[in-house]
C-alpha cells in the first residue's frame, strides 16, 4: 500500500541548495554588517527619543498630533481612548515594552517606505520590472512569516535588527502593490495634458500622479504599518524586545493575564497607529 502513495523518483535536494545559498550568503559579513549597524542605528535613535520624554509629554504629543490630523467633531472620541489607552499601558508597567514595539514599527516603516515607494512607481512605469516584481511579492506575502526568521537570525543575529528585517519582508508587498496601483488609476487624461504641457517625466511624477495616488499609496502605507505591528510576537522569538517578548514569555510561562494585558497593550497600540494614519489620508481628502 505504501507504494501507492509514492513516487518511484530521485528527490530534489530543494533544502540542500537552500542551505548552500544561505551558507554562501554568510561569507559577506562586512555587508551584513554594515546593514546590522545601519539598522541599529535608527532603532537606537528611535529608542532614545522615547525614553528622554516623559510619559505625560509622550501623551501630549500623540494627543496633538491626532487633534491636528483630524479636523471633526469625531477626533475627541479617539483622542479620550489614546488619553485612556496610554495610561491603562503605564498603569500595567509595560510602557517601555510599548516604546520598544513602536521603535521596532516605525523603523520597519520607515524602511518600507523608503524602499517599497520607489519599486512600486518603478513597477507602475515597466512592464518588464512589473513582471519580474510580482512574483516575488506573491512569494513575499504567501510565504510563513516564520520561515524569514531562519535566514533573518543567520545573516544578522539576534536582537532586534533581525526582527526588523524579518517585519519588512513581511510588511513590504502592500506599499509596492498600492503604490502600483495608485499611479496607474490616474486617469490617463491628466497625464495626457501634463504632456501637452511638455512637462518631463519628474515632473508629471512629482505633480500629477503622485497627488492624485496618495490616497491609495497612503492605504498601503497603512497596512504595511499593521503588518510591521502584527510580526511583534513572532520577532520576539529571534531576540526582539517589546511587547510581543511579553507575550512570548507569558505563553511560555502558562501565564494567561500577563498575555492578555500585555495583547491588550499591542492592541491599544495598533488602533492609535491605525486612527493616526488613516486621519492623515482622509484629511488629504478633505483639503482636496
Amino acid at each position: 500500500m505504501a507504494n501507492l502513495f509514492t513516487l518511484n523518483m530521485t528527490q530534489i535536494p530543494l533544502a540542500d541548495w537552500i542551505n548552500k545559498f544561505v551558507n554562501w550568503l554568510t561569507q559577506f559579513v562586512g555587508f551584513f554588517n554594515g546593514i546590522t549597524n545601519f539598522i541599529g542605528g535608527i532603532v537606537n535613535g528611535f529608542q532614545a527619543i522615547f525614553d528622554i520624554l516623559p510619559i505625560w509629554l509622550f501623551i501630549i504629543i500623540v494627543l496633538g498630533i491626532t487633534y491636528w490630523a483630524l479636523h471633526d467633531s469625531k477626533h475627541w472620541g479617539l483622542m479620550l481612548f489614546e488619553l485612556l489607552g496610554l495610561l491603562l499601558i503605564a498603569n500595567q508597567g509595560y510602557w517601555r515594552d510599548m516604546t520598544q514595539t513602536l521603535t521596532l514599527v516605525l523603523t520597519s516603516s520607515l524602511i518600507i517606505v523608503i524602499i517599497g515607494i520607489p519599486l512600486g512607481i518603478w513597477m507602475a512605469k515597466s512592464n518588464t520590472v512589473h513582471l519580474i516584481v510580482k512574483p516575488i511579492l506573491d512569494f513575499m506575502q504567501t510565504m510563513p512569516a516564520f520561515v524569514y526568521l531562519i535566514p533573518a537570525v543567520s545573516l544578522f543575529g539576534i536582537g532586534m535588527v533581525p526582527g526588523v528585517i524579518a517585519s519588512v519582508i513581511f510588511s513590504l508587498p502592500p506599499v509596492v502593490r498600492m503604490t502600483d496601483l495608485g499611479i496607474q488609476q490616474v486617469p490617463a487624461d491628466l497625464v495626457e495634458a501634463a504632456d501637452s504641457f511638455g512637462s518631463t517625466g519628474w515632473q508629471k511624477l512629482v505633480k500629477v500622479e503622485l497627488p492624485i495616488a496618495k490616497s491609495t499609496l497612503m492605504s498601503g502605507v497603512n497596512q504595511g504599518m499593521m503588518l510591521a505591528l502584527s510580526m511583534v510576537v513572532i520577532a520576539s522569538m529571534i531576540g526582539a524586545t517589546g511587547l510581543g517578548a511579553q507575550v512570548y514569555f507569558a505563553v511560555g510561562r502558562n501565564n494567561a493575564g500577563s498575555g492578555f494585558a500585555a495583547g491588550i497593550a499591542i492592541v491599544i497600540l495598533a488602533i492609535i497607529l491605525d486612527r493616526i494614519t488613516q486621519a492623515f489620508n482622509k484629511n488629504k481628502k478633505s483639503s482636496d
